[in-house]
């Protein structure tokens, strides 16, 4: 009875001194959790979106939007979007607009606050909302000052705002999810990513280096331009800007003309535009034009302060106008009428940095072009053709966060010195307005020789996180499939772990006999992410290296020049962890052992990431891996433990264990050599043995 109970005493001491890993069933935490959110747009923000789709991988969430005309009730749709959570997903809440009427919830709770959480147990929860599909706004993007819609349903046909929804998501805190939306409209029409059309339609497309305009002609819509010119008229601009963000797919609509349109056209969100049916093309104010350089403003998404709220409109109108002529579609002197119009009152009289001073609401759209234009004549003589505004549009581009006027003046004295800095504030920071210059004066600044420059991706590695990084030829990986158009047979393929910095070097080569200026420019989906200026001898090359650090998993094609390289990027989650082991598995407190893990890439695409492990220590984190499909390979990190004790040392779904302390370690590891004995039943075990020799020799 003594003896039985002594034996207990002691077994239970043993496992209560043990770490929380060992001592018990789920006892060992989990990672620590983050919550990364995103706002709602209530209007005019865009969606939450991402790269290009990597559907069936456990590293994005999938958000699926349907939407529904009901005809029989004009003035609102039916909107369902289903949410496919990836493993890694730890919670999920999503906020929608003001203006929606919740119709059902399947996997999802309301929180009386206007939020909606995930059960977590749901598969594909998804939500059924009704929103009203008329709109008016003060989005003006022609010369029109008056009110009416910017969205609207008649029953018969409706093009409607794609509702935005707020997310905020919940993983561990190694985990870095992506987010990729599609659209849909349930029946006839057709969706961009923020804008969709109810009703028959006629699709035409164009693409030009990768990009792909999509034209939606309505059979409700009486256009006045046959479709392939309109295509011929953006695609023509699409080619001749050269200023960066530019888009996978630009989706315009030819919505019909006998409506109480606000605009005669509006562009929305980042890509997404409609242009009323009846609109020219052979017009200096080219609306199909101007909308879509609205699409090319990479600098708008991050918004403009106040002073620089002019740019918008101005660049729009102004290279509509240019481009126009350009293109040969109007005459100089339709260009130079459109422009001057900017010399009269009311427009003239404000100062363009101060919104508050302008008579007129549409001083931007109309001084705003011919200052513009006048900066960009000056730029051009101050720099023998070599500099333009499309070099500063391009600038600013490349920017992070809100752009401001003194941006603009710094990147343009950057590019044309100090002189033309203090023409372009005279015009922009008082009422001071330049006259429209002669065919003559715009030959002798717009029809000077540049110096040609070609650029490239450089034979040197590229660098991940400081590590030389492997690239695959894309025609070698069997099995590499995606929703995705980015991967090109025969293409250079690599695999980068998403929040890592990427350096890729960019050769820069002046083929010209002229010396001029270089601009060496590093993008990603179109976004301008990097860009670097220098000034090349005739014949000289050089190499620079520019720097991207991808935030979110997703495939992006990233470009320097006319190279281009497909990058997949990804999260731990991508990788499958097939063994774990710890060398040495015994030492002293203090010792250092190194823990590895076996990696494998999983389903067909590559995989990468910095692979976290896990022991009561906290988390340690592996440097970055990247495996093409199929590929093995491994990673490891090294670990110290300061007090005795046995613990458990985690990394995906693998486990192993380290023994630390002299006599413990030994005792444990010949415990542990025991046929049948290992892991808990191991330290019972030695716990029985310890406790029946105390046992042995109290007799």
């Amino acid at each position: 009875m003594n003896s039985r109970f002594a034996v207990c005493v002691v077994v239970f001491l043993l496992l209560g001194s043990l770490p929380a890993g060992i001592a018990g069933a789920g006892g060992f935490s989990s990672a620590p959790e983050t919550s990364g959110a995103s706002e709602p747009a209530i209007v005019n923000g865009p969606n939450v979106g991402s790269s290009s789709s990597i559907a069936g991988e456990n590293d994005v969430l999938h958000q699926r939007t349907e939407l529904r005309h009901l005809s029989d009730r004009p003035g609102e749709f039916e909107v369902e979007t289903t949410f496919e959570p990836p493993e890694p997903l730890r919670g999920l809440e999503i906020t929608l607009h003001d203006d929606a009427a919740v119709e059902a919830l399947e996997g999802f709770e309301t929180t009386g606050d206007g939020t909606y959480r995930w059960d977590e147990a749901t598969a594909a929860p998804s939500i059924r909302y009704e929103m009203p599909s008329d709109r008016t706004s003060d989005v003006r993007h022609d010369h029109d000052d008056r009110d009416g819609y910017t969205f609207v349903d008649t029953g018969e046909w409706g093009v409607v705002q794609v509702p935005s929804v707020g997310l905020s998501l919940r993983t561990p805190r190694s985990v870095t999810l992506g987010i990729e939306e599609t659209v849909t409209v349930d029946g006839e029409g057709a969706a961009g990513d923020n804008i969709a059309f109810f009703g028959p339609v006629e699709e035409y497309e164009r693409t030009v280096d990768g990009e792909t305009i999509r034209l939606v002609v309505p059979e409700a819509a009486d256009l006045a331009e046959r479709p392939d010119d309109i295509l011929e008229s953006i695609a023509a601009g699409s080619e001749r800007l050269d200023v960066g963000s530019s888009n996978d797919e630009v989706f315009v609509i030819a919505v019909p003309a006998d409506v109480d349109w606000g605009s005669r056209g509006i562009q929305y969100g980042d890509a997404d535009a409609w242009v009323a049916a009846d609109i020219e093309l052979e017009v200096a104010g080219n609306i199909w034009l101007h909308e879509y350089i609205h699409v090319r403003q990479g600098f708008a998404n991050g918004e403009t302060t106040t002073d620089a709220r002019w740019l918008v409109e101005a660049q729009a109108e102004y290279y509509a106008a240019l481009l126009g002529y350009e293109e040969g579609s109007i005459r100089f002197g339709e260009f130079g009428d459109h422009l001057e119009r900017g010399e009269r009152s009311p427009y003239a009289d404000g100062s363009l940095n101060d919104p508050s001073t302008w008579a007129d609401s549409d001083t931007d759209y109309v001084k705003g072009p011919l200052v513009y234009g006048e900066i960009d004549r000056q730029l051009r003589l101050a720099t023998d053709g070599d500099r333009t505004l499309e070099d500063v549009f391009r600038q600013l581009n490349a920017q992070d966060g809100a752009v401001s006027e003194a941006d603009f003046l710094t990147a343009l004295e950057d590019a044309g010195g100090s002189e033309l800095r203090t023409v372009a504030e005279r015009y922009t920071q008082t009422d001071e307005t330049p006259e429209m210059w002669t065919r003559w004066e715009h030959e002798d600044a717009f029809d000077q020789p540049s110096t040609t420059v070609e650029y490239g991706l450089g034979s040197e590695p590229i660098e991940v996180a400081g590590q030389s990084w492997e690239r695959w030829d894309s025609s070698e990986l069997d099995g590499v499939e995606t929703e995705s158009d980015a991967v090109t047979d025969g293409g250079d393929v690599m695999a980068v772990p998403a929040g890592t910095t990427v350096t890729v070097p960019v050769t820069m080569a002046n083929v010209d006999n002229r010396a001029g200026p270089a601009d060496a420019t590093l993008e990603a989906n179109g976004d301008l992410v990097a860009i670097e200026q220098r000034h090349l001898g005739p014949g000289e090359r050089a190499t620079t290296r520019l720097a991207w650090t991808p935030a979110e998993p997703g495939i992006y094609d990233l470009r320097a020049g006319d190279d281009r390289l497909t990058v997949f990027v990804r999260s731990s989650p991508s990788l499958t962890v097939t063994d774990l082991r710890v060398e040495p598995d015994s030492v002293d407190p203090g010792e250092t052992v190194t823990a590895t893990a076996t990696v494998t890439a999983g389903g067909t695409l590559p995989a990468a990431g910095t692979l976290p492990f896990q022991s009561a220590n906290g988390v340690v984190t592996a440097g970055p891996v990247a495996l093409a499909p199929g590929e093995t390979g491994t990673t490891t990190v090294d670990l110290t433990f300061d007090d005795d004790g046995r613990y458990e040392v985690t990394a995906g779904e693998q486990s192993t264990t380290v023994t630390v302390g002299g006599g413990l370690s030994r005792a444990v590891s010949a415990v542990d050599s025991i046929a049948g004995f290992g892991g808990v039943a191991g330290v019972v075990a030695l716990a029985v043995v310890l406790a029946i020799g105390v046992l042995g020799r109290r007799r």
